[in-house]
Order: C-alpha cells, then structure tokens, then sequence
C-alpha cells in the first residue's frame, strides 16, 4: 500500500547567503486565494469611493511610513533576498518615488477629460473616464521584490483598485512588511492582501476571478500565466526577461560606458531583468573599452560581508543555468577575461566577463540573470544595432555616443532604451516600463502605467438637436445629398 504525503501546509523563507530560516508562511490554497479576492471586491468598493483625494491622502502617508522605516525594510530585503544594505536602499528610495508620483498623478491621468466631438456629432458632448477593475492580483519577482511589485501595486491602488499580492516564494516576508503598514494606514477594509505559496498559488490567483492580473517573472513562467488566465478572458500585464544590451559607438565616453557597463551587468549579482548582458563595441574602441572592463570588473566581489559588492544568486536553481552559460560559451570557442568556470560557488558567482563568444552561444541568446558579460567587436554602429535586435527578448538598452545616441535609440527594438547610461528609465516615474515579444506587453509606470489598472469608458451626452439627424430612420430625403456634400467639402482634397 502507497502512502501519499500530504502536501506541506507552510514553508520557510530563508536567507539566501547563510540558508538561516527568515520567516515561515503559509501555503495558501486555491480556497484561501478564492476567499482572499472574495473579501477584496467591498474593500475595492470602499476604496474607490474614496476619489482620488481619499487615496492619495492614504498613499502618501504609506509613502511616509516606508521612508521613515527605510532602515529596517532594507535589513529585511537584505536577509531575504541578499542584496548590500545600500543596495536595498536604493531600491526602496525609487520605489517611494513611484509611490508617490503615482498617488498624485492619478487624478489628472484618469479623471473625466473631454473630447472633440466630430463633425457628424457635433451636437454631442463626448468625454472619457477611466474606472477601476475592482480587484487586481499582483506576481511579484524576488530579484527587486519591493521596486518591480510596487510598479503594480501602487498604480493598481492609485487607480482605485484593491490588490491581492501574491510575492514570490523567495522574499513572501518582505510582501508581508509592504501589506502590513499599508494596513497601519488603511485600516477599514481589506484592500491590499498578500498570499503567499509557490506555483499552485499563483495559478489560483489567475483563476480566482480579479479584474486584472499583474505578473513579472520569466517568459516560461509568463506564458503559463496567460493560459491560466484566457478561460475567463482576465486581461494580464506581463513583465518577463530580457538580455538587454549595451552599443558602445565610435565616438563614445569609453571610460563612461565601461563604468555602466559593469554595474550594469553585474550590480544585484546580475539579477536585473533589463541589465546589461550583452555588450557590442565597435572596433576602434573595442580594445580600450575591454581593458577598461577587464580593469573594473576584476575589483568587483560579490559576498556576504559588508564590504562585498553584490550578494548571493537568491534562487539556488539559477546557479546551475549561470554555470551552464558560462561554461558553453568557453566551449563554443569564448575566452573569459575575467574569472571563469571557476567563479562559480553557490550561492555565490563572482563576476565573470566573456569576449569571442559566437552568437548562438546560450550565453548570447538566453536570460543569464548572473553577474556575467559577454562584449563582442562589431565593424560599426549598423552591425551594433542589427545584433543587438537579433534576439527574442525586447525590455531594454543602452546606448553610449557623443553625437549618435537618439539616431541609434530609434532603431533598438525594445520597450526602454538609455542614452549614455544604463537601466535610468526605471528611475523615471514618469516612463512606462516594458518590452516586446518574448519581454512581454503592457507597461507600468507613468500614464500609461496608470491605465493599465482602469479601463476606459466613452460618454455622449446631447447639447442640443442635431441640425441634421442621420441616426435615425426618419431622416429627410436631401440628407444623403447633403452628407455627401458635407464629407467631400471637409475631407475630400488634399492638404
């Protein structure tokens, strides 16, 4: 006789450095979820209720709360998730930017505005408003766990809506520390929920019938996201991967570029879904630029000490893939110029930079998420451009020229691109963040970031009787001639 095990009914979250136990969750089930996003829909009644004043009000005084506890949230983020201290500084301060950028812009973004009524409804006034979805579920990371969550969450609930957050099994205490103070501000109603779990509680949350579903993670992941949610036509954001890289023109800053480059590509352990990964550096400044990398990257540690420069790989199964790519790409005829094979020891890899590497090479094509670089030499910026759009994903890019920066932006094609730094539209609340194809579709941040958490609704209202009715089975005989008339003096010559 087989005995099944019953299924664990909580889990430990752990610190990725040391695998000391942080904090036990529970594993919630499909029933949990379903109850979660029940006791939401009042809350998101509640909520919106409170216009767009009665939110911002609320907002702003979490806003407050994480910036006077900055300290010990980045102590948290720190052990559970394993980044230097000022590192999770850094993330939380852009995070309360957006906070707030996100609470004050919403009224104006989303408020009724009018619009030009036409021609053929000219008796009509017409206007536009935006109305919340109700509840929205939220599929955070656990590489930026505050920063890339809140970019949904705190447009979802600037917009009006409720959240249920589902945080990634690796950092759940760091979502708890986020639903718990914004429960010291909102206290009434439920209206920002956290759920914790692996896959299967992800999966309940797409099906437990929110209005939208928020989710960032791999492409893999992604795709089973939106198949989980297509049943009931949820509508989704999806954030994914990318292999982000990096032109370095003939008449770049070459010491700027190799500085971007290096922390672009190995800051947060590499774990950044539009860090630099790959680098393409025309010829005349290929030599200076690889030796000015080979310089930099080689006084960079990553450790768990205070004095390392970037933490442990926080997923234990992402070493293995780290080690693979590099590991290929020796194979397939790449040299390292700095560490190797052996800079690989889990849960830590130290910064490794290949040159030589052919572009089928996995290390080339695929998401590393590591502090790994490969730099290849390209003839000119065209050659730049046509390898760095030779690839599946599309977040993000960087650029580095003295004259050529927007020309060459232009032809990237990807979601987010940098004129001679790297990764700064993240900062900019203001800019929508997100990629194309295999990077995923929808955006968060700015405006448009605010739309994606209402959906737009179209009014017309009558000012007075139309002087010529065509809506209508009564019209007169002479309309069609006078229609006709009227179409070909407004809109038939060119202009």
């Amino acid at each position: 006789m087989t005995v099944t095990a019953a299924p664990p009914t909580t889990f430990d979250s752990l610190d990725p450095a040391t695998g000391s136990v942080v904090a036990a969750f529970p594993v919630d089930t499909s029933e949990d979820v379903a109850a979660a996003v029940e006791r939401a829909r009042p809350a998101a009644d509640w909520w919106r209720d409170l216009g767009f004043d009665g939110r911002k009000k609320r907002l702003r005084a979490w806003r407050s709360i994480i910036a006077s506890r900055l300290d010990e949230f980045a102590e948290l983020i720190h052990r559970e998730n394993g980044k230097p201290i000022f590192d999770a500084i850094g993330e939380l301060s852009i995070a309360i930017e957006h906070l707030d950028w996100a609470s004050g812009a919403a009224a104006k973004v989303l408020g009724r505005r009018r619009v030009g009524s036409g021609l053929l409804a000219m008796n009509q006034s017409a206007s536009i408003e935006y109305l919340p979805y109700g509840v929205v579920g939220v599929i955070g990371p656990w590489n930026y766990p505050v920063h890339t969550p809140m970019g949904s969450i705190s447009y979802a609930l600037a917009a009006g809506n409720a959240v249920v957050f589902k945080p990634s099994e690796f950092t759940p205490a760091i979502g708890k520390w986020l639903v718990d103070t914004f429960a010291e501000v909102v206290p009434e109603q439920p209206v920002f929920q956290l759920v914790t779990g692996f896959g299967a509680t992800g999966n309940a949350l797409c099906t437990a019938g929110v209005g939208k579903l928020a989710f960032t993670g791999s492409t893999a992941t992604g795709k089973k996201v939106m198949a989980a949610c297509a049943p009931t036509l949820t509508p989704v954001v999806i954030e994914c991967g990318g292999k982000d890289a990096l032109i370095v023109a003939a008449d770049a800053d070459v010491g700027a570029a190799v500085d971007a480059a290096v922390w672009g590509g190995l800051s947060n352990a590499g774990q950044t879904c539009a860090g630099v990964e790959r680098v393409y550096a025309v010829a005349s400044v290929y030599d200076e630029f690889v030796a000015g990398v080979t310089r930099a990257a080689a006084k960079i540690r990553g450790g768990a000490d205070a004095s390392a420069d970037y933490g442990p790989i926080t997923m234990p199964s992402q070493v293995e893939i780290i080690r693979q790519h590099i590991d290929g790409a020796i194979a397939d005829g790449g040299r390292a110029i700095v560490g190797g094979a052996d800079s690989v020891h889990a849960p830590f890899v130290q910064p490794v930079v290949l040159v030589d590497v052919p572009e089928h090479s996995a290390a080339v094509q695929e998401e590393t998420f590591g502090p790994t670089i490969t730099i290849a030499k390209v003839r000119d910026e065209a050659e730049a451009i046509e390898r760095a759009n030779a690839s599946r994903y599309g977040l993000g890019a960087a650029v580095f020229s003295a004259n050529r920066g927007r020309e060459i932006a232009e032809q990237l094609s990807c979601g987010c691109v940098s004129i001679n730094s790297a990764i700064s539209f993240a900062m900019v609340p203001e800019l929508p963040f997100g990629g194309v194809r295999d990077s995923g579709f929808g955006r968060i941040h700015g405006a448009d970031g605010l739309r994606e958490f209402a959906w737009p609704r179209s009014v017309t209202s009558v000012r007075f009787p139309a002087p010529l009715k065509v809506t209508t089975f009564q019209h007169p005989k002479y309309a069609r001639v006078l229609v006709t008339k009227m179409v070909r003096a407004r809109w038939g010559r060119s202009r």
